[in-house]
């Protein structure tokens, strides 16, 4: 690595001029995180049932005591061998966290359109141990624009992160956040897709603070490196096109 090196007074210099961009990163972030939590939520009018291993459960059901859901949209089609590789990245970060979030009234979810005997498998495979439940026969995934039917495209787009735009697959990447009032109705308040399920991609955060970064540019898509944490070393060869690479 060819880089510019310096004595230590100039390098704290230029640190410290790099730590109030820092912190102005940081407060444009908690007025953006008041503005979210602002948004008007939307009342569910249908009452999903989703697939459990504990059998099929309304999705008010699946809060565990908590007024808080986060859902993980998770790449996984019906007939897949396997769940899309980013979305694994994602969901390696989950069980560390799941207890914390517990403490600020927040249960995790994890949604395929699959058919739990075509997840359970993989998950077992993963070592996860967050619920993960299947919305096979329901129109949970097309209602919150992470599956697409042929009848969705136009021109080849679909509505995915809010827009019109073309997607290559039939299922999508995402993050739903759902609340429940003391009546037990359960309302959608936040959803994010593209770069903005980054937020659960933890190693991220980490690797953007070496010198080498993501070091991404050189790739096919940008996380053409990312593999299923048991597959990094028997799994060496080129990916092909990521099955939800961040995109916008």
């Amino acid at each position: 690595m060819n880089h510019p090196t310096v004595t230590r007074d100039q390098w704290l210099a230029e640190r410290r001029a790099l730590l109030a961009r820092e912190k102005e990163l940081t407060r444009l972030q908690d007025r953006i995180a008041e503005e979210r939590r602002a948004l008007p939520w939307v009342r569910l009018r249908q009452d999903y049932v989703l697939d459990t291993p504990a059998g099929p459960r309304r999705l008010a059901e699946l809060f565990q005591g908590r007024r808080q859901l986060l859902v993980q949209h998770f790449m996984f089609g019906p007939g897949w061998e396997q769940g899309c590789k980013s979305c694994s990245f994602m969901a390696d970060h989950l069980d560390a966290m799941a207890p914390h979030l517990a403490q600020r009234d927040i249960a995790l979810l994890v949604v395929s359109r699959a058919p739990l005997a075509e997840i359970e498998p993989f998950r077992q495979r993963m070592g996860w141990r967050f619920t993960w439940a299947s919305s096979h026969g329901s129109t949970f995934n097309r209602d919150f624009n992470v599956s697409f039917a042929p009848q969705d495209r136009v021109d080849g787009a679909v509505f995915y992160n809010f827009e019109m735009r073309p997607f290559p697959a039939e299922e999508a990447p995402g993050i739903s956040i759902f609340c429940k009032d003391d009546a037990g109705e359960v309302f959608h308040t936040y959803a994010t897709f593209g770069r903005g399920v980054e937020v659960m991609m933890g190693t991220y955060g980490l690797i953007d603070l070496t010198p080498r970064g993501r070091d991404e540019a050189g790739l096919d898509h940008t996380m053409a490196w990312v593999r299923h944490h048991d597959r990094y070393e028997a799994d060496a060869a080129p990916a092909p096109a990521a099955c939800c690479a961040a995109r916008g």
